[in-house]
């Protein structure tokens, strides 16, 4: 079974939000990719990120529980960590982990 971490996530105090963007998109997903044992990786940016009250919904997939905590317990996972609350207010969102059921996809990939 796959576990997903769901973040929404509210920039830092200073940042705007095309800064967060580009910081998020950028550097911290060069970063984030390389976290042992992620399945799948997911960035979204609201259209509206005013209307929406975050900058960004972050998805990523692992196994289980355990491969989330080995993922951020590891030496990559700390980095990523610290490089995050350089550009996000790490108490300002919620933090989901979630079992995904997927009604329709009709997506051809």
């Amino acid at each position: 079974m796959t576990v997903k971490l769901v973040d929404l996530l509210v920039r830092k105090e200073g940042l705007t939000h095309e800064e967060f963007v580009e910081r998020w998109q950028g550097d911290h997903a060069d970063l984030a990719e390389q976290l042992p044992g992620l399945q799948k990786y997911v960035t979204s940016v609201p259209k509206d990120h005013e209307k929406a009250g975050y900058d960004g919904l972050l998805e990523l997939y692992f196994e289980d529980t355990a491969a989330i905590g080995a993922a951020f317990d590891s030496e990559v996972g700390q980095e990523v960590q610290a490089d995050a609350a350089e550009f996000v207010d790490m108490d300002a969102g919620p933090t989901l982990v979630v079992d995904e059921t997927v009604q329709l996809d009709d997506f051809d990939e």
